[in-house]
């Protein structure tokens, strides 16, 4: 069974229908990119997975509860299985690199200081950001903040994460960075990974599968190299769009 599964989701926000009819899965320890144009509902999809929005209709299943569906001991069970990394890493200035990491731990859990220190170095460790541990956001670069927001996205030790745009705003170096490190927490800590994200060469070299939405529907998800060689028209124009080509 999929870790995740969207069953035929429709999203409407008023008379704007932003999904449409949308169906995927993603396997546990898999992590799967989702591109597509502006405005495609990429984001959108995400916050269903954490009940920020629920569907006007469809399911959306994680590992077999409906997430719209259920109590709320079972909705915080859900959350505490999943991280999110947002678009601008979301830092609170007035505190540091570790205390920032450490504020899901102090908000969620009932973990005693030592506990909550050994994880919070652990994920600084795994983001190699150990030696930014008593800096605050100002002091840091934007890579280096997206990596701190990626150390408190996995600190709670969750089985899946969620990645908004992590490398928007970045230079080429380290948007690849950050995509190293993306690949490097699911090889090494089993994590799920699902990846909104607008670098389409990020995608090929990150991704165990791409899904690309079009109008809120799948229109292909499939390995990199079937996506580079797919001969599916909206495939095609996407790629072409990327490297500033026309078909």
């Amino acid at each position: 069974m999929p870790l995740i599964s969207f069953e035929n989701v429709t999203k409407k926000f008023g008379g704007t229908k932003v999904l449409d009819g949308l169906s995927f899965t993603v396997e546990k320890g898999e992590v799967l990119c989702i591109v597509g144009p502006s405005g495609t509902g990429k984001s959108v999809t995400l916050k269903h997975l954490v009940r920020l929005l629920t569907p006007t209709s469809g399911r959306v299943l994680f590992d077999g509860v409906d997430v719209a569906l259920c109590s709320d001991r079972e909705l915080a069970s859900v959350r505490d299985r999943i991280g999110y990394l947002f678009q601008g890493g979301a830092l609170l200035a007035w505190m540091t690199v570790a205390e920032n990491v450490a504020l899901p731990l102090r908000e969620c859990t009932a973990f005693p200081d030592r506990e909550i220190d050994r994880r919070v170095m652990a994920a600084l460790e795994a983001v190699e950001l150990k030696d930014a541990a008593e800096k605050y956001p100002a002091e840091i670069s934007g890579g280096m903040q997206k990596r701190a927001g990626l150390a408190r996205a996995i600190v709670r030790e969750s089985d899946v994460v969620l990645y908004d745009e992590p490398t928007s705003g970045l230079d080429p170096v380290t948007s690849v960075t950050i995509n190293r490190l993306i690949r490097k927490m699911n090889k090494k800590l089993g994590i799920t990974s699902v990846v909104v994200t607008h670098d389409l060469l990020g995608a090929l070299a990150l991704a165990d599968r791409i899904l690309l939405l079009k109008g809120g529907r799948a229109v292909e998800c499939s390995t990199p190299a079937e996506f580079a060689k797919s001969a599916n028209r909206d495939v095609r124009e996407f790629l072409a769009a990327m490297r500033g080509e026309t078909i």
